[in-house]
């Protein structure tokens, strides 16, 4: 019951992670508003999939390593920042064009894995999430650790962080929130892209501030 307690407690801790306002957020709301009901589960899956495989890496000590290694870790967050300023370019010049929001839940496949893989690449830019996930469970995990509990963490967390951004795609994707969207598309583009490029390059500034 107490190792079930401390399993109970890390899932907790990671969930306020998620719901924290962050790029993820920002992305699959406006993947689910834009697009398809399905877009944006997709765009959920690829976010759990990042939480697993940053759980996987926990758990093996990699994060261990990265942190000793100074340069690595630096170029990573700089590549993830760097990746989240491009990306809120993208939003913010495809702000004008014109989109054509489905109504139905489905989407075409070639959408769906994009949506997929857009949510996976947010989820893995930002390498500080991967030294979040290997500092809680340090914190938080019982020593010793008990194997089921390594293998039961991350298709826990991948359930986390999928529960979570699956909410925040079917609320975002309901008709209220695309008619307002499609109202001030414009400007709601342009808000986003400011947030996602503004994120990228504090995580480059911080990067780079901690390395002098």
């Amino acid at each position: 019951m107490h190792e079930l307690a401390i399993l109970f407690s890390i899932l907790g801790v990671f969930l306020l992670g998620a719901i924290s306002p962050g790029p993820s957020f920002v992305v699959v709301s406006r993947i689910a508003i834009s697009g398809s009901r399905a877009d944006g589960v997709m765009a959920a899956i690829g976010m759990g999939i990042g939480g697993f495989l940053f759980a996987c890496i926990a758990v093996a000590g990699l994060t261990a390593i990265l942190l000793q290694v100074e340069w690595l870790n630096l170029a990573l967050r700089l590549a993830g920042g760097g990746y989240l300023v491009w990306l809120g370019i993208n939003i913010w010049r495809a702000a004008p064009k014109p989109i054509e929001v489905a109504e139905t839940a489905t989407g075409r496949p070639s959408t769906l894995w994009k949506s997929l893989l857009r949510g996976l690449f947010v989820q893995l830019s930002n390498p500080k999430t991967a030294i979040f996930y290997a500092s809680m469970f340090a914190a938080l995990l019982p020593s010793p650790t008990p194997s089921w509990m390594l293998f039961a963490l991350p298709p826990m967390l991948f359930l986390n962080e999928f529960i979570w951004y699956a909410i925040v795609a079917l609320s975002f994707s309901s008709r209220g929130p695309k008619a307002a969207y499609l109202r001030s598309k414009v400007w709601i583009d342009r808000a986003a892209g400011m947030v996602v490029g503004a994120l990228g390059v504090k995580l480059m500034a911080d990067s780079v501030r901690s390395s002098v």
